[in-house]
């Protein structure tokens, strides 16, 4: 499939999907969420991928925000409407792909931007990197899953003055928080996320899926993440991966995962 403001490229296992819009900083609008929503779904189904990485183009930006020319006319009802649909079409989807997903954060990660690098599953910063979420310099608040996820990754109290005051954070200050789980430079940055996703592609990825839909359901209001860990493990053990995992380690050689 061909996309208008997104790339796709894989090489072997590892599928790396870049918003293309540097003009615009690589913004958030309407046909770029639509195509992220197809690229994902895409890439989750496809067997051969074991690994995503998401970024953005150019030197500047991860994804600077939302393009707000789309939305800035809308009513109550409209603006329910943008932030239900975005979070189902791409933010929740992300976050409950059983694929790997890692953002691979370059320069400004603002808003909308920020937004979608905490719905992947951990976030690799370049050490220009900027993050923030500064919609209610606007008028707004996020409303792409921000003031929750930013909550369970960097603490409510960090949460609330990122969100409040609206600043800039830098990469080495979100690495103290919890916001990104490494710092590099700009030219290791995708390099970086490669051998890092080289080494999770070596594991099982039918045990990787059975640790996301673990980990996320202590997120979950009505689930109770034990025992979503008791069904998933559980799980594994009907799985051929876990019988090819047990025996390789038994017969002291590396597991070959299908």
């Amino acid at each position: 499939m061909s996309y208008k403001n997104i790339l796709l490229e894989q090489q072997e296992s590892i599928a790396t999907i870049t918003i293309n819009r540097p003009e615009k900083l690589n913004a958030l609008n309407k046909t770029t969420l639509e195509e992220l929503h197809e690229a994902i779904i895409d890439a989750n189904a496809n067997t051969n991928i074991r690994v995503i990485i998401l970024t953005g183009s150019g030197d500047k930006a991860f994804v600077a925000g939302a393009d707000i020319s789309e939305f800035a006319n809308y009513d109550v009802s409209q603006g329910a409407d943008l932030a239900k649909r975005g979070q189902i079409l791409v933010f929740d989807l992300i976050q409950n792909a059983t694929t790997p997903i890692i953002a691979a954060v370059n320069g400004f990660a603002l808003g909308g931007g920020l937004e979608l690098a905490m719905a992947c599953h951990f976030r690799v910063a370049s050490d220009n990197a900027k993050m923030g979420l500064p919609e209610v310099s606007l008028g707004v608040i996020p409303g792409y899953g921000g003031t929750q996820r930013l909550a369970q990754l960097a603490g409510k109290g960090k949460a609330l003055e990122m969100i409040m005051s609206a600043n800039m954070i830098s990469a080495d200050d979100a690495l103290k928080c919890g916001l990104v789980n490494y710092v590099v430079t700009q030219e290791e940055l995708l390099p970086f996320c490669e051998k890092l996703a080289t080494r999770i592609s070596r594991n099982s990825s039918t045990a990787i899926a059975a640790a996301i839909t673990a980990v996320n359901a202590n997120f979950e209001d009505g689930i109770n993440g034990f025992d979503e860990e008791v069904k998933q493990f559980g799980n594994c053990f009907g799985t051929p991966d876990f019988i090819e995992g047990t025996t390789a380690f038994l017969e002291k050689r590396k597991p070959e995962f299908e």
